[in-house]
């Protein structure tokens, strides 16, 4: 199972003005609850040139791959936070505690 990738600017600002905010020390995750599941990750230019940007890019989208299959549905949008170091550890973990603590796991799956 595949998740929905949010491309439209439009479908991003709106998640990012309505939606729920959680912390962790690696990211933020803004999430509300949708029909289907689809996720966007914003990783702007303070985090470095566009090869570290498109690293940190992969490593967010594989550790929430992870997940995919026992997640509700939901619009999901994760934001990282400045480091010196980013992996995948951090972010598997991190995103595993969001998720757990919001009850946005289903695990009926």
């Amino acid at each position: 199972m595949r998740c929905l990738r949010l491309k439209k600017q439009k479908e991003i600002t709106g998640l990012h003005r309505s939606g729920k905010r959680v912390y962790a020390p690696s990211l933020t995750v803004i999430y509300v609850p949708s029909d289907r599941l689809k996720m966007a990750v914003c990783v702007g230019k303070k985090h470095g040139k566009s090869v570290q940007r498109n690293r940190i890019k992969r490593l967010l989208r594989a550790a929430f791959s992870r997940y995919v299959p026992y997640l509700s549905p939901c619009c999901v949008l994760l934001i990282p936070h400045v480091s010196e170091t980013y992996t995948f550890a951090a972010f598997h973990r991190d995103i595993g505690k969001i998720l757990g603590r919001e009850k946005l796991i289903d695990h009926s799956a």
